[in-house]
């Protein structure tokens, strides 16, 4: 895994040293090797940058950027079926100079085509230059795990890991979008194929740009991106008619694949286990066939109630690995805080990348990868939100139009404010207006975003000096085909494009990288959910039991007794933080000079939160910590 940069400008005003500053604000992503490569051309100039975290093929000849041939690479990432493909392409008359994966790509690419992306197992992003047929190919993972972004503006393109590596070249303009701050304020991350910025995007998950560069106009005509792989295409099939043993088996094989593929490495690999069904699944996998103990670690934050180090020893003591409990104290999770700007380089409000910064800092002590369990939720079906779905949607959408309509104008005059006894309980406010969303439209889609988002529209209107639009992103998708729908489906298929790729996906991705540190997401192989979305709903929810089909898997590998506990995430007491140990940074973010000097907010609404979140009504907190958020990272990069 690794850092990559690069640039096509037709303006020629681009040179090699800029590419240099480009890929040396990504050194954290790659510490081991880097190499630029530039290309002048009669029309543009070509560049190529890369940072390398030394995974597969440690030698120099694993060195980037590669060029083969007419084809030169730039990849971040990992094919973890690289040498079955290698064997292909050998009897096809390829010959390799390395071990490397890298390597791979290219002879695929230079046999196959575009076409070569469906044979890859892993986690990829990389960029290949034909300087015969003058084209740049860009292409993304299948889930978006690694991450993609691009700049297009007055015929410069630049591509990096990172945001940050843009603000190195005086051509990028830092103009921010306005539609997508709304967007960050609703669900506390922007959503692809946006960014923060205007003219600036994310590479769309399953995707690829195929740029022909021949001249400025045929580059600007060829900038659309095209979808190679979508989890509607199995999320759009008839369900299985299997048995749930059947299932079971069949699941649990391609599980055993996926994991032991993300033990290719000519490093040391460890296993982030917090004790859950997920981590425990794949833990429990991996030792199953492995020769020697696994290194295994959990991070424990007593202070902060982040604790589930009994539970995790106990488990990797019956599984039989080499078991490390990191314990953190308040003051070091707290100190994470003002980090997030920088390796955050866009707002960015899930607080749980404070404790996974931790783990990750930690682990880097031992190994250079670490296999994490991000996916099980979003593939077998393990949120909370789920059970609201299945539980609430069909009884709301079965009341009467005329009776849910009653309802909203009577909660129209009576305020929650207005409600005695219950206008003091925890949150009221914010799900009575969620509730009323709800009665007004009780579809799966209404519900999905109710669920997800902090700040309604009626919120932004009062907090936003300029009106927004909705701007297109999956939470819209219309791919799913009713014939195959269910509110079930429908919310996984979701998470699965938005809330997996546009947080989880990129927390993990910051917080491993910042230290050096490759993270790998067994749960998150194509195979697996291109399987287990064909598997009929009650094998994933059965008799409202979340996650029934990985949780009987595990069941079979650790007593049930280890594991029947309620779940308990990994959020941090941002409420609390805020009231106390670091509520000095609301007085220095949030300050009014400020605020009115941005020209971004209305600073009666800030004023109002704060003051009413200071006040002790805790279902402000969230809106506080997003405001906050953004803040910090407004003073990072836009002053």
């Amino acid at each position: 895994m690794c850092g990559i940069v690069g640039f096509l400008d037709f303006n020629k005003g681009t040179i090699r040293e800029d590419l240099l500053a480009m890929k040396n604000t990504l050194k954290h992503r790659g510490p081991d090797g880097d190499g630029v490569l530039v290309s002048e051309e009669e029309n543009y100039v070509f560049g190529l940058g890369h940072q390398r975290l030394s995974i597969i093929d440690l030698s120099d000849s694993g060195h980037q950027p590669m060029v083969y041939q007419n084809l030169s690479i730039s990849f971040n990432g990992e094919i973890y079926n690289y040498k079955e493909i290698k064997l292909a392409l050998l009897d096809l008359g390829h010959k390799f100079l390395s071990d490397s994966d890298t390597e791979v790509i290219l002879h695929a690419f230079q046999q196959w085509g575009i076409s070569c992306i469906h044979k890859f197992i892993g986690m990829f992003a990389f960029v290949i230059y034909d300087k015969h047929k003058k084209e740049v190919f860009c292409v993304r993972d299948r889930t978006g795990i690694k991450p993609f972004f691009y700049y297009f503006k007055d015929g410069l393109f630049l591509f990096a890991s990172e945001l940050k590596a843009f603000h190195q070249l005086a051509q990028f303009t830092k103009k921010i979008n306005h539609d997508a701050l709304s967007l960050f304020l609703q669900v506390g991350n922007i959503a692809a194929p946006h960014t923060i910025f205007e003219d600036c995007y994310k590479l769309m998950p399953g995707n690829y740009l195929l740029l022909n560069c021949t001249t400025k106009e045929d580059f600007s005509r060829s900038f659309v991106s095209q979808q190679y792989w979508s989890v509607y295409d199995s999320y759009n099939k008839p369900k299985l008619d299997i048995s749930f043993d059947e299932a079971k088996r069949n699941t649990q094989e391609i599980l055993t694949s996926a994991c032991n593929y993300r033990m290719v490495s000519d490093v040391p690999v460890g296993v982030f286990l917090s004790g859950g069904y997920d981590s425990t699944a794949v833990t429990a996998i991996l030792q199953k066939s492995s020769p020697q103990p696994l290194k295994t670690f959990t991070i424990s934050v007593p202070d902060i109630g982040l604790d589930e180090s009994d539970e995790a020893a106990k488990i990797a003591k019956h599984i039989g690995t080499d078991h490390t409990e990191i314990r953190c104290d308040v003051k070091e999770a707290i100190n994470k805080i003002t980090d997030l700007a920088y390796f955050y380089d866009e707002p960015f409000a899930d607080s749980s990348a404070i404790p996974t910064m931790l783990v990750s800092e930690a682990a880097k002590k031992s190994v250079t990868v670490a296999l994490s369990a991000d996916g099980g939720d979003e593939v077998f079906a393990g949120y909370n939100r789920y059970d609201y779905m299945m539980k609430y949607q069909r009884k709301f959408s079965a009341t009467p139009k005329f009776m849910r309509e009653i309802m909203v104008n009577l909660m129209d005059k009576i305020p929650a404010e207005k409600l005695p006894v219950l206008r003091h309980k925890y949150n009221f406010h914010q799900r009575y207006e969620k509730l009323k969303m709800l009665l007004k439209d009780p579809s799966e889609k209404n519900f999905m975003l109710s669920l997800s988002k902090q700040f309604t529209e009626e919120d932004l209107n009062f907090l936003l000096l300029k009106k927004s639009i909705v701007l297109p992103t999956a939470y819209q998708s219309t791919e799913l085909i009713k014939e195959f729908s269910s509110p079930l489906s429908y919310m996984l298929a979701i998470d699965y494009e938005t809330y997996l790729p546009d947080d989880i996906l990129q927390k993990v991705d910051r917080a491993t990288m910042h230290i050096g540190l490759e993270g790998r997401e067994p749960l998150l192989d194509h195979r697996l959910i291109e399987y287990v979305a064909q598997l009929p709903d009650g094998f994933k929810y059965h008799k409202g039991i979340k996650k029934f089909l990985l949780k009987e898997i595990v069941h079979d590998l650790v007593p049930k007794e280890l594991m029947d506990r309620p779940k308990k995430g990994f959020a941090i007491p941002i409420a609390s933080w805020l009231f106390n140990d670091v509520s000095f940074l609301l007085d220095e973010y949030l300050k009014e000079s400020d605020i009115r000097q941005q020209g971004l907010f209305n600073w009666e609404a800030i004023d109002q939160i704060i003051k009413a979140f200071r006040s002790g009504k805790l279902e402000y907190t969230n809106k506080v910590w997003y405001l906050l958020v953004f803040q910090m990272w407004y003073k990072q990069w836009m002053n």
